[in-house]
């Protein structure tokens, strides 16, 4: 165990009010990709930039061509939890973990285990009617022909913060709350350049400040400990004690 574990390992075993602030990083490593590397979908060539097609503008006034590229390239139903995903739905099983505040919008985290996880970018796997309201799930959106559409007729909207969209004001109030209570902050897999989201971890003022990510931020003169690598990799080698 290098010396960043280890420091890392110590401050986890004297924590008890965690918070893990996350992104796309911590997906990637489950085949999903992210936005801003290289291979990310900002930097692959389109009709329109990236940017424009998840908009709220793009989804209401060129609703077809929206979702062809919703579900080439934001819909990974078979994707799986990795070991970032499972290590902290351990670590918030032994009272250790505060919550989970995410960027992504896969749903990962619930499904290996974490219950407190506040999406501040929605969730693919909840989809509505615009017009009655009815729930839709993700497959019924992925094998729709072309626009889904409710049996009331009203447009589905996959329940996912757009472009021009605001936070949902109930899920940004949670991520505060647990932020400003947390005594250890860990931020993983996340380039910190999205507000308002990045803006969150302004409200941590507790004993630990920590930044794991393949990339610098700039955030990094903040944090007590900074690691370079894999979210997942660094995660698996921490052990979770009571």
């Amino acid at each position: 165990m290098n010396q960043q574990i280890k420091k890392l390992q110590e401050i986890i075993d004297e924590s008890s009010n965690i918070v893990f602030f996350g992104g796309a990083g911590v997906s990637t490593e489950s085949n999903i990709p992210d936005f801003r590397s290289t291979d990310g979908l900002y930097n692959q060539t389109y009709k329109y930039p990236p940017e424009t097609i998840i908009s709220a503008t793009f989804f209401w006034h060129k609703t077809e061509e929206f979702y062809e590229f919703y579900k080439d390239r934001m819909l990974y139903p078979d994707a799986k939890p990795n070991k970032a995903h499972y290590k902290l739905a351990e670590l918030e099983k032994a009272g250790k973990l505060l919550a989970v505040v995410t960027q992504n919008i896969d749903g990962l985290h619930q499904t290996a285990g974490s219950q407190k996880v506040y999406e501040l970018h929605g969730s693919v796997l909840r989809n509505y009617c615009t017009k009655c309201h009815k729930f839709h799930s993700l497959e019924e959106v992925k094998n729709a022909k072309g626009v889904p559409y409710c049996e009331c007729g009203g447009l589905i909207k996959p329940d996912v913060v757009l472009y021009e969209e605001g936070l949902d004001n109930a899920t940004l109030s949670g991520a505060v709350h647990a932020i400003a209570q947390a005594d250890t902050l860990i931020i993983g897999g996340t380039s910190l350049v999205v507000y308002p989201a990045a803006g969150l971890i302004d409200y941590f003022h507790g004993k630990h400040l920590i930044l794991i990510n393949r990339d610098a931020t700039s955030r990094d003169k903040q944090a007590e400990l900074c690691i370079y690598d894999s979210i997942g990799k660094v995660l698996d080698q921490i052990e979770v004690r009571v």
